[in-house]
């Protein structure tokens, strides 16, 4: 469950920003999200339903100074759920499935705003351990 992940060039990645509702922290909401992991890797994995792996990161508060062009530095509480597919078919129709939905519902309960993008991989390499 919390070992590394192989993504295959050409790889579709959705990227959902999770804003939690103010007073909301990142404990009260990781069971749900586990939950909801659990049933995606499960439900949908490989030849069931095309998902490949995926990644939850929680907001740090780490603002770069050097990657930041911005005034703007301040970002509210949040979460990231990174997943990847075969396809973006894939990934809607998942979405669309009660069990699926059952599973957010209790998810976005607890948050004010979440906005997924979808992204076509265009590179992918590792570093030199040499």
């Amino acid at each position: 469950m919390f070992g590394p992940i192989t993504i295959p060039f050409g790889a579709k990645m959705l990227f959902n920003s999770v804003q939690l509702k103010p007073g909301v922290t990142f404990e009260e909401v990781e069971l749900a999200v586990g939950e909801m992991c659990m049933v995606v890797k499960e439900t949908y994995g490989g030849e069931k339903g095309g998902f490949l792996a995926g990644q939850v990161f929680k907001f740090s508060g780490f603002v770069s100074e050097a990657g930041t062009l911005n005034e703007g530095r301040t970002v509210d509480n949040h979460i990231v759920i990174v997943t990847y597919w075969r396809s973006f078919e894939e990934h809607e129709k998942s979405h669309a499935d009660e069990v699926f939905n059952k599973t957010f519902a209790t998810l976005a309960k607890m948050c004010s705003d979440t906005k997924e993008l979808g992204y076509d991989m265009l590179w992918q390499g590792e570093a030199r351990t040499t």
